[in-house]
């Protein structure tokens, strides 16, 4: 296969698994107000659920990620496929916090982490050159991105037409096309086994771990993540709440949750673009910046249709497109050989912020009917998320000629 022909295999099957998984994911919050309707567990409860699964989703991306790194990313990829489905499809039997916290919290979560960043990314990473990675990461995880926009109107109708139980259904079964989708991502027998014996003689998995932790450029890394995650699980959660205490229809909440995803296919190639000429720390930078900026208008601004589609245009330009440059970031730091497990640790990190933007936005509308301090906090640390990437210690990128 040429360079070509492979860079597009590559990069087309990870990013179509990407648009299922988090289009699935990012549409959960389109069911916090039908599942309370029908079980009458109330917002917290079904909060936390959702807040567990953010961290779940972050928990499984280093494991999955060590597991891709071993025995190759085509079987976490399936394994991923079934615990999706299978959460996806209990969930509307589960009559208890617990039952929910076990389907959506922990199955649908450890499921969508299988087929996600870490390990598309970094089957992406070690298939691909160096000068070739920045937009790769950009162009898959546009395909995250794709899936929202796709996914949040398609589950909002699919409630509307059949209810949210038959919607839930409908997304287990489309979770197991991604066995299909990563097809492209198998490799030969023996593949794996070549790579690792590649490497036989350099840095263990644990003692490259323990250097990275050791490092100030990836703890800053982990520090704006941190805020990245907060930021997002409470909007994906909670924007369908805020939507309606606005007095706004639910499909105000589905149709920005889309244009989110939409704009997000932009920013997310554009930031994979800019990454091969530009410092990505200085990219991060005004990403988390724009988001404080974005927050403080929006609470400013008359909370009408037309201003929650300002919002989420704005919003969506950076929204998941801090993955490519903080991707690169860590390929520049330590290279590509643990990319899938080092970058899985930020995404820990990233997810944990997401347990607490989920779950304090739901205690936050219980305890004050508003969503207003969690607005407050998330323009404190998306300013702090901005500041903490300067000290990153990162090279100016190589010429195109160079790379060539």
């Amino acid at each position: 296969m040429t360079a070509q022909r492979l860079f597009w295999a590559v990069a087309l099957s990870s990013a179509a698994i990407l648009a299922v998984t988090m289009g699935v994911r990012q549409s959960l919050g389109l069911f916090v107000s039908p599942i309370n309707s029908s079980t009458g567990l109330g917002v917290v409860t079904i909060s936390f659920a959702m807040a567990v699964a953010q961290f779940v989703w972050g928990a499984a991306q280093p494991l999955f990620g060590m597991l891709a790194d071993r025995a190759g990313s085509y079987p976490v990829i399936v394994i991923g496929a079934l615990l999706l489905a299978l959460g996806l499809a209990l969930a509307p039997f589960m009559s208890t916090g617990f039952g929910l916290v076990f389907a959506i919290g922990f199955l649908m979560a450890a499921g969508a982490g299988a087929g996600s960043f870490s390990t598309l990314i970094g089957a992406a990473a070690q298939r691909l050159p160096e000068n070739r990675r920045s937009f790769a990461a950009g162009f898959v995880n546009a395909g995250g991105s794709f899936g929202q926009f796709v996914f949040a109107p398609l589950a909002q109708a699919l409630i509307g037409a059949f209810g949210w139980v038959a919607a839930m259904l409908a997304l287990a079964a489309t979770a197991l096309s991604t066995i299909v989708l990563g097809l492209p991502l198998r490799e030969r027998r023996g593949t794996v086994a070549a790579r690792q014996t590649a490497h036989a003689g350099g840095i263990t998995l644990g003692a490259q771990t323990a250097l990275a932790f050791r490092d100030r450029s990836y703890l800053c890394l982990h520090a704006g993540f941190f805020t990245c995650g907060f930021h997002i699980a409470f909007l994906v959660t909670h924007l369908p709440g805020e939507v309606g205490l606005c007095g706004q229809p639910a499909s105000v909440a589905a149709a920005s949750i889309a244009i989110i995803g939409v704009a997000n296919i932009l920013g997310s190639i554009g930031a994979g673009w800019l990454g091969q000429t530009r410092r990505m720390k200085t990219i991060l930078f005004w990403m988390y910046g724009s988001r404080a900026l974005a927050v403080a208008l929006y609470l400013a601004a008359p909370k009408t249709a037309l201003t929650f589609y300002l919002f989420a245009l704005v919003l969506g330009l950076t929204w998941l497109a801090t993955v490519p440059p903080t991707a690169g970031l860590v390929g520049k730091l330590f290279g590509p050989r643990y990319l899938a497990t080092l970058f899985g640790f930020t995404l820990l990190t990233h997810q944990i912020g997401g347990f607490f933007g989920a779950w304090l936005g739901g205690i936050a509308l219980e305890s004050s009917g508003s969503y207003a301090w969690m607005w407050y906090t998330d323009i404190a640390l998306a300013a702090l998320a901005a500041l903490v990437n300067l000290p990153i210690r990162e090279a100016p990128p190589k010429p195109a000629q160079a790379t060539a």
